[in-house]
């Protein structure tokens, strides 16, 4: 497979990133409510065509690494009253992640 057909991993376990705020229209695999959300990569899942275009019956290239982030749980409900350090953890797609600053 040639290095364009595949997006090259970005972070490793422990990299703070965000959740791109976008909210484009069509077929979208990132949660709504995690967007704009700030959390810890845990692992890589794999390289993975891109669902956002698979949906459409594209190639879905350049294939996307596919990262489990770890969010706090008050990160993302602020409403949220149990342990100040239980979890929630996600799939995202690379494209969707931008380091933390």
């Amino acid at each position: 497979m040639a290095n364009t057909d595949r997006a090259a991993p970005r972070f490793v376990p422990g990299d703070a990133v965000a959740v791109r705020a976008i909210y484009p229209l069509g077929h979208i695999r990132t949660p709504y409510y995690i967007r704009g959300k700030h959390g810890i990569i845990e692992r890589l899942c794999g390289v993975y065509g891109n669902p956002e275009e698979l949906a459409y019956a594209r190639p879905g290239l350049p294939k996307q690494p596919l990262y489990r982030v770890r969010f706090l749980q008050r990160e993302v409900w602020p409403e949220y009253r149990s342990g100040a350090d239980d979890t929630v953890d996600i799939e995202i797609y690379q494209h969707w992640l931008e380091p933390e600053r």
